[in-house]
């Protein structure tokens, strides 16, 4: 039988603790949350690998280093309402969950968000909501929220998203930068979102984030 809780300890020493995350409110909740459960039954070995786990075409559950690392720069309160956009089979949700009030997650994929909600409410998290929608529309009948995150990349994020975020609040994502990727923060003063450089890292372009073609005859 598979030591899961042995895996996420190492997965906390050797991923997420070197990667300078250290907030014990990120640490308790990626020791807490059994990533297993999460995944595809096919790949629940491969969970704890440090890299992102393929769970359909164009679709990825983030690595743990990643993960860990946009949820530092967000500096998640107790107190913030959170929108987790692409939530595959529910962990960033759950992770969120543990972090803030409540967690809004949205997934395009209508069979793949009813077993989400699934697995959240079989493990006990009753402070987190899967809807069902387009990706870059998010959920602005549940906004405005503190933070935003993104669970894959983007190449522009829609102002629609953008509105959904509240006065001070922040949102996370994947700039994909030819084959290179990087994390920025955005932060909402006066209106309009400043982004800024955080680290680097990759995932596929999320659909509804491309950028749209120039017309050219």
């Amino acid at each position: 039988m598979t030591d899961y809780t042995s895996r996420r300890t190492m997965m906390v020493d050797t991923q997420v603790r070197p990667s300078d995350v250290t907030k014990f409110p990120i640490i308790d909740a990626m020791l807490s949350v059994p990533r297993e459960t999460y995944v595809p039954d096919n790949k629940r070995e491969a969970a704890y690998v440090g890299e992102n786990l393929v769970l359909d075409e164009g679709r990825v559950m983030l690595e743990p280093r990643t993960l860990a690392k946009m949820l530092d720069a967000l500096d998640v309160q107790p107190s913030h309402v959170a929108l987790d956009i692409g939530c595959g089979l529910g962990y960033s949700t759950a992770i969120l969950a543990h972090l803030c009030e409540f967690v809004v997650a949205v997934e395009d994929d209508e069979s793949r968000a009813e077993d989400a909600q699934r697995l959240l409410s079989e493990n006990g998290i009753d402070n987190a909501a899967v809807m069902t929608g387009d990706l870059a529309e998010g959920s602005p009948k549940s906004g405005p929220y503190d933070i935003i995150m993104v669970q894959g990349a983007v190449e522009q994020v829609p102002e629609a998203l953008l509105a959904q975020l509240r006065e001070g609040g922040r949102i996370a994502c994947i700039f994909a930068e030819g084959q290179l990727g990087v994390v920025r923060l955005g932060h909402k003063i006066d209106g309009v979102v400043n982004w800024r450089f955080s680290f680097n890292a990759s995932a596929p372009v999320l659909t509804g984030f491309r950028k749209s073609s120039a017309f050219a005859l």
